[in-house]
């Protein structure tokens, strides 16, 4: 019957979707994947960032669901980035890998996802590592938020701590800053017993690869942020993590969906308002989207600028192509990461960016242009000084003899490096600040003087 009321669910949906799933001996269900034509393009645009959420309901099935993450995401609706459901035989290594397979030959845009989100107690990383090879598996911020909510309530704190604790930790989600995640560790190391403390694994507040994926939204951003994940897992929990029998909560669910097929009218390829420069044509179906924003950027790079600054921004262009990035948009400032470097972009105009590249030639760096390929926009005559623009300058030797200088050269890799410096001192354990800072110490005191004249 339960199968039945699945397939009357299917033939209502004016685009069927792909529902595969076997039947155990017992004619119950064992495992289920489902993904519509909405879901896969969604999935299929915004493929990067994968946030996966497992709902448990009473007899201990679980549902995963797989939900688009990151900057770009700009959909509305309790469940409208959800892009995949599965329920897996069990939980072991061959069920999940089997999972995992199943989505990947239905979603060839697998293959681009940079970084994917679990949950603390997500235990078969090794398996989602082999399936997703080129992906970083890191902590979700609204799990770690989730995970501490529950610790503070299991350890019947007195009300006054617990309510702070609380109010502190709702406030570091929305401005998760490296300085306010320190306030909240050293706030827990102070409230909660020692003895009790490993159980809340505050560490996790220190690990800057881990709120860097969320440190990009804005205050009000992580509010709705939170918010819409909130409401997204409560429904699953009611649909599906309140009833024992599978097929009924998995007709619930498909049911929901259909009823809330209005969301899907909000999904839009387009960028929000604030980011529309120059937006590019750019389907959901086209599997070339970023090579062909890459080689407008190309062609706009050769058409604005001279020779040798198209040659240089080229080769800035090149290493975008070949690396994992992660851009993050606030209001006036943009944080961009490639691999292990994080500089921060500018986009209005005059575009600027705070790395060594723009800072010496005041050219679109791998940055800039990174931002660019992203939005779907392409280079614009204001984004550069004038003597970088065609038919104003002689040739490359010119401009950077008459630009550059070995002071700046020595200022600038000076600045990089101490900043580099502070960050890697201010994200260590006090144990290894002490030997690291006792180093530096040391190395200052023999080349600039003792300690009493030189302060570090």
């Amino acid at each position: 019957m339960a199968l039945t009321m699945l397939n009357e669910l299917l033939i209502e949906d004016p685009n069927p979707p792909m529902l595969l799933y076997q039947v155990s001996k017992t004619a119950q269900l064992d495992t289920v994947n489902y993904q519509s034509c909405f879901m896969q393009g969604v999935f299929a645009h915004f493929p990067e960032i994968l946030f996966i959420h497992r709902t448990y309901n009473p007899v201990g099935k679980v549902l995963y669901t797989f939900l688009v993450d990151g900057p770009r995401v700009q959909l509305e609706g309790h469940l409208a980035r959800a892009v995949y459901f599965a329920i897996p035989a069990k939980e072991d290594a061959e069920g999940l890998a089997q999972m995992f397979q199943v989505f990947k030959k239905f979603n060839p845009a697998w293959e681009r996802v940079c970084t994917i989100l679990v949950d603390p107690h997500f235990l078969p990383l090794p398996t989602l590592a082999m399936e997703f090879p080129a992906a970083e598996v890191l902590l979700s911020a609204f799990h770690i938020c989730k995970f501490l909510q529950g610790k503070f309530y299991q350890l019947s704190l007195e009300q006054p701590v617990e309510r702070v604790l609380l109010t502190s930790l709702q406030s570091t989600m929305c401005s998760a800053t490296a300085g306010n995640l320190r306030k909240l560790y050293t706030l827990l190391s102070s409230c909660i017993p020692p003895a009790q403390l490993p159980e809340l694994h505050s560490h996790w507040l220190l690990n800057d690869r881990i709120w860097l994926a969320h440190r990009w939204r804005s205050r009000a951003e992580s509010s709705r942020y939170f918010q819409g994940l909130e409401v997204t897992t409560r429904v699953l929990s009611q649909l599906f993590g309140t009833t024992p029998c599978v097929e009924q909560g998995m007709a619930s669910l498909l049911r929901y969906m259909q009823q809330n097929a209005g969301d899907e009218a909000s999904f839009s390829l387009g960028l929000s308002p604030q980011n529309s420069r120059t937006p590019l044509d750019v389907s959901p179906e086209s599997p070339k989207a970023e090579q062909l924003v890459e080689a407008r950027i190309q062609r706009s790079l050769n058409a604005i600028c001279t020779g040798p600054a198209a040659q240089l921004c080229l080769g800035e262009l090149a290493v975008v192509q070949k690396s994992v990035h992660l851009i993050g948009s606030g209001s006036e400032k943009v944080n961009i990461q490639i691999l292990e470097d994080t500089h921060r972009v500018q986009p209005q105009p005059p575009t600027s960016c705070s790395c060594y590249f723009h800072q010496a030639f005041r050219l679109p760096c791998r940055h800039v242009l990174a931002m660019l390929s992203a939005r779907h926009q392409v280079l614009q005559p204001d984004m550069l000084p004038a003597r970088w623009t065609a038919g104003c300058a002689a040739g490359l030797d010119n401009i950077l003899g008459s630009k550059w200088s070995e002071t700046l050269d020595k200022h600038l890799a000076v600045a990089l490096l101490t900043e580099e410096v502070g960050q890697l001192l201010q994200h260590c354990s006090q144990e290894e600040f002490e030997r690291r800072y006792n180093t530096l110490r040391e190395l200052a005191d023999s080349w600039i003087g003792p300690y009493e004249q030189v302060q570090l």
